[in-house]
């Protein structure tokens, strides 16, 4: 079984060590497909300096892949403290721009940073190109930069009407179409939808390449709404959104959770400035697409996310269901 995984974030990198360990056995390949439109932190520092894309997601993804020890992993994930110019990076970040400079190109040093960490899979920048997500509001108001639209989404309460890439025809690396045209399961999320997850189908031949594909669709509703992008939002809500920005033709399968939060994270929800993402059965009877729903959250209680081997157990159930596997 081939896979492809489209995200950003860690959300992505979350749910990628759940297959991690399946790479080589049931999954023949692993594909990780990393928006790289970031404009906050060190990756937009750096993505200024060097003229290149954001790396930070693509940090976080080697990471989770890699097969080396913990303490190197800690060490890769450490920020720098204190420094003129140098405060704040993660060393990974630096490690990969080291990489970029002697290689010569992203994808070689994404390439020679997945042999020196070991890593069970392959992780692919959606673009080459260093790209600026924009975003217009309801109210008119076009903003660019991830960091900014977040920002403005916060202050100002207002809805996204529309997302685009700066430059509006990025190039996708030629490696990718081979990947999705060879997959047999193409996953989307899950991550922070706007920014996150959608960036990777802006690439207009990415987005032509998945609805071009034979694989089956899958896309993992998140399980929390997002402070400044999706305050409000039901499934169907994100699954809507997903379809009209992406221009997607169709999804196969969405992945749903339904999980009992307790007093104490409904409280850390709350706190967060987040919500409970609920999902109706009723809102999704007038569509094709196959629900699958289990409780998916991760028993770790210092940050509620998806649990990446329960949420691996049920794509394979999915998988199974259709007789992929």
């Amino acid at each position: 079984m081939k896979i492809v995984i489209f995200g950003g974030g860690t959300g992505l990198s979350n749910i990628l060590t759940g297959f991690k360990k399946d790479v080589g056995r049931l999954v023949r390949r692993l594909t990780a497909v990393v928006t790289v439109s970031d404009s906050g932190g060190s990756s937009g520092i750096l993505k200024k300096i060097y003229d290149i894309p954001a790396i930070g997601d693509l940090r976080n993804c080697l990471l989770a892949l890699s097969n080396i020890e913990n303490y190197v992993k800690k060490t890769m994930q450490y920020r720098f403290a204190k420094g003129n110019g140098l405060k704040g990076h993660p060393l990974g970040n630096l490690f990969l721009v080291a990489l970029l400079e002697t290689e010569g190109d992203i994808l070689k040093a994404i390439q020679r940073a997945s042999k020196i960490l070991n890593i069970s899979g392959e992780i692919i920048p959606s673009t080459f190109d260093k790209v600026e997500l924009v975003a217009i509001f309801e109210d008119k108001k076009k903003v660019i930069g991830e960091e900014n639209i977040v920002k403005y989404g916060l202050i100002s309460k207002k809805r996204i009407l529309d997302l685009r890439l700066k430059p509006v025809n990025p190039k996708p690396p030629d490696l990718l179409f081979d990947r999705i045209n060879k997959a047999d399961i193409l996953i989307f999320g899950p991550g922070s939808l706007y920014t996150s997850v959608l960036p990777n189908f802006l690439v207009p031949e990415i987005k032509e390449a998945v609805d071009e594909s034979k694989a089956l669709k899958v896309l993992i509703i998140n399980l929390l709404t997002q402070p400044g992008e999706t305050d409000n939002f039901s499934a169907k809500n994100h699954f809507d959104e997903f379809l009209r920005i992406s221009r997607l033709k169709s999804i196969d399968a969405l992945i749903v959770d339904n999980s009992k939060f307790n007093h104490k994270m409904i409280k850390k929800i709350k706190n967060e400035g987040k919500e409970i993402v609920i999902y109706d059965p009723e809102d999704f009877k007038d569509t094709d697409v196959k629900i699958y729903c289990d409780s998916l959250i991760s028993k770790d209680q210092v940050f509620i996310k998806h649990d990446p081997f329960k949420t691996k157990k049920l794509i394979l159930q999915i998988a199974k269901d259709y007789g992929i596997i």
